[in-house]
């Protein structure tokens, strides 16, 4: 069976189709060759049928099967004309296609790839189809009246007599022409090159067929149809939605591939370009490096033509000086043989006997004595210099360090890395990002000085053969700037860039006398040792067991400020140490500070300490010694009680409740109380509205206890003068209580609003003193009606 394509075969007989090449004239055709006029209709392909069209039989049953075939045939023929005449329906032959090999579950997908291709064919197909089962009936009909015989063969079969010879030359025949007609038909499909007019005579060709498959072998798509009958029968196939997300995701995998390999290639570029920057920098450093040398040779070469020419020219006034001295001696003496020669002529001259034995005589000694000299006829110096040999040595050593080892470049320091200090030590590190040859480093520092004048520190340098140093003996909390180069033999690199460094601070000075604490809380402060500031400070906690030191239960950090306000346990017992930060690291730990949560501690605050008033070394006792004059001419702070000769406690800044006490003497007249930060230290506590007291006077009659605020007291009599007196602050219920601690008496109660925080205020109106007792848990009678 021929594996083309089309949705109609068609058995030529004599007649020449539209567009077909001419044939030569058909013989006449028997009766059994006119059984070869059938029609297989594409419906075949999706039926059991398909496979009887040309079934392989044993030879003893031909002629049983071949009527059956010949009648399916003719039904075949006429449900295709019925078809033709109705319309064809190419979605559903698509739905029975799938049905038959198993793909209604990818159906819908196989719809969305093949939704283009299937409107196409249906805009095409219809006309051309409908074209053509006209042509296929004309050629029908003409085949029918084109030879008698070819009728009378035709009658003879509906009648059922034809022969078996002549049913077996009929069914050959028939084979020979489907073949003959498949491959003329596939020979005009190739050469027509696709769409054409001429559809009544050539089938569609297996390109314009939607592939519903992919073959693995061949890695094309193909058509379901030709897996089971054309050269694809034993190849591995898939469905087509399945091979198209296996490719997708191959081309995803080598996608992935692409782009690392571009990654890749882009990192080996800019690597690329690195190296053409590094070689363009080795060549600048390499060619200062070469003319520096030459500059040195050349430097040292007229160095020591300088040096050579100056000693020749010494050497030559030397020689024309000696020859000099030579040339005078010698006119001088040529000079004295002239006078004499003169001398001894005008002698002989001389007449008289007697003249001339004088003159004689004294020539003759005059010449002899000449005579006597001697006379020095040599050259004193040789007009030839001496040869001179200029040492080039220098100059050799200077051209043989010229070699291919340039001087570094400059190093880069790492900034600062944090917690790396002490208060006393730092830990520098650098790197070096190139090749070059380095023997070692120089690193330099100094302070870093606010002041006009800070390059005036002092410097210090460091030879180090690794990249990182750790420098000690340096000052807490100080910024140092620090540098490095690079050595080798060709020279020094430049410096790399300054980066600041800090050392870590110095332990914070907690003040004991600062620290207020209650029940739950309490408030530290504490000062800095340093100059500089720092960023911030932690506060470490301690809780005491039974034994010594207790482990670190909590830590504060990222404290800005120089106080803390802490919640604490009740009747608990902590060390509290603190300990300053910066980029540099931590310091060491504060001296610890111990706290009870039994009570409520405050500190007296000296500055507001009226001048006749003093604080005892405890702390906690005042005392005063004369009143006479209160406004004396004694040193007054600008917070300092001026008038009353009084004090203030710290602030009690937390909420709740508040209890101490305060010893008194009965022959000492006092006020006690609390008040506001900016009550008048010009006046007296009690008598404005910013303080609450309780005032003892002594009368000549009793002892007479006032409790004032804004000047107004209640009429109240005790008659038992309290030497312990309690002080109960509650902020939350705003209410201020005084009691008898010695029999647990309540005296007063102040009920007020406190719109800030109070500080204890304590006050002297004679000599006498005050004893203030803190930390002290809060009774039980107090919350007593």
């Amino acid at each position: 069976m021929s594996s083309r394509s089309g949705r109609a075969r068609e058995y030529e007989t004599s007649d020449q189709l539209p567009g077909r090449s001419a044939s030569p004239p058909a013989p006449e055709f028997s009766e059994t060759e006119a059984e070869g006029l059938i029609f297989y209709h594409m419906d075949l392909y999706g039926s059991k049928e398909r496979f009887d069209i040309f079934p392989e039989e044993p030879s003893g049953q031909v002629d049983r099967s071949l009527g059956d075939t010949r009648r399916e045939s003719t039904l075949n023929s006429e449900k295709f004309q019925c078809s033709q005449e109705a319309g064809y329906d190419l979605e559903k032959e698509v739905a029975e296609l799938a049905r038959m090999y198993g793909l209604d579950e990818d159906r819908e997908k196989e719809l969305e790839l093949l939704g283009g291709h299937l409107e196409t064919v249906e805009s095409k197909w219809p006309p051309a189809h409908a074209e053509k089962a006209g042509s296929q009936g004309s050629v029908h009909n003409a085949s029918k009246s084109s030879s008698p015989v070819k009728d009378q063969s035709q009658t003879t079969k509906q009648q059922g007599l034809p022969s078996e010879a002549s049913q077996d030359e009929d069914q050959s025949k028939a084979r020979a022409e489907d073949e003959a007609e498949s491959h003329t038909w596939s020979r005009e499909g190739l050469s027509s090159g696709g769409m054409s007019d001429e559809w009544s005579s050539q089938p569609v060709s297996e390109e314009e067929e939607a592939a519903d498959v992919f073959c693995c072998t061949c890695k094309m798509p193909i058509r379901a149809f030709d897996k089971l009958f054309g050269e694809h029968k034993d190849h591995e196939v898939a469905q087509l939605p399945s091979a198209v997300e296996s490719e997708k995701e191959e081309i995803h995998k080598n996608m992935c591939k692409l782009e690392e390999q571009i990654a890749q290639m882009e990192n080996f570029a800019s690597h690329l370009e690195e190296i053409f920057i590094t070689v363009e920098e080795n060549f600048g450093r390499q060619e200062q490096n070469f003319e520096a040398h030459y500059n040195d040779a050349v430097q040292v070469l007229a160095q020591k033509y300088e040096e050579q020419l100056e000693a020749l020219g010494e050497e030559k006034r030397q020689k024309l000086e000696a020859l000099y001295g030579q040339l005078v001696s010698c006119g001088e003496h040529l000079d004295t043989c002239k006078e004499l020669t003169d001398a001894t002529q005008e002698l002989f001259l001389e007449n008289n006997k007697a003249n001339f034995m004088k003159a004689a005589v004294t020539m003759v000694d005059r010449l002899e004595e000449f005579l006597k000299k001697e006379v020095h006829l040599e050259l004193s110096t040789l007009p030839d210099f001496e040869e001179r040999v200029i040492d080039f040595s220098e100059v050799e050593q200077l051209m043989n360090s010229i070699n291919t080892i340039p001087a570094p470049c400059a190093p880069v320091i790492n900034p600062q890395a944090p917690n790396t200090a002490t208060g006393t030590s730092l830990r520098v590190c650098w790197g070096l990002f190139s090749d070059d040859t380095i023997e070692c480093y120089q690193l330099c520092y100094k302070p870093v000085s606010t002041e006009r004048h800070s390059d005036e520190q002092a410097e210090h340098t460091l030879k180090v053969k690794e990249t990182y140093c750790t420098i000690t003996n340096l000052l807490p909390n100080t910024q140092y700037e620090f540098w490095v180069t690079a050595v080798n033999v060709s020279g020094i690199s430049p410096p790399s860039e300054r980066a600041v460094y800090v050392t870590a601070p110095s332990p914070p000075t907690i003040k004991p006398k600062k620290i207020r604490s209650c029940e739950n809380a309490a408030l530290v402060c504490w000062e800095s040792r340093d100059i500089n500031p720092v960023d911030s400070y932690t506060v470490e906690l301690s809780k005491l067991t039974d034994e010594e030191n207790g482990e670190i239960t909590e830590s504060i950090v990222g404290i800005p400020n120089c106080e803390v306000l802490i919640h604490l346990q009740p009747t608990q017992s902590y060390h509290i140490c603190v300990r300053a930060l910066n980029l540099g690291g931590s310091s060491e730990r504060s001296e610890p500070v111990l706290i009870h949560t039994t009570g409520t501690y405050f500190c007296l605050n000296e500055d507001t300490a009226h001048p006749l008033l003093a604080i005892l070394d405890d702390g906690f006792t005042i005392a005063c010694d004369e009143l006479e004059n209160p406004e004396c001419d004694l040193p007054v702070y600008d917070n300092s009680f001026t008038r009353c000769i009084g004090i203030l406690g710290s602030l009690i800044p937390f909420p709740g409740k508040h209890y101490w006490e305060v010893e008194v003497e009965e022959d000492t007249e006092y006020r006690i109380g609390v008040a506001f930060e900016n009550t008048p230290r010009h006046g007296y506590l009690g008598a404005n509205n910013s303080s609450w007291c309780m005032r003892h006077i002594i009368t000549p009659s009793r002892h007479k206890y006032e409790f004032l605020h804004s000047g107004m007291t209640p009429d109240i009599r005790i008659t038992v003068p309290p030497k312990r007196i309690g002080i109960l602050l509650d902020y939350k219920n705003c209410k201020l209580s005084f009691f008898n601690a010695d029999i647990a008496q309540h005296l007063y109660t102040f009920s007020s609003q406190f719109q800030h925080y109070v500080h204890p205020c304590f006050a002297l109106e004679t000599p006498g003193i005050l004893r203030i007792c803190t930390g002290i848990a809060t009774p039980p009678w107090t919350a007593l009606p």
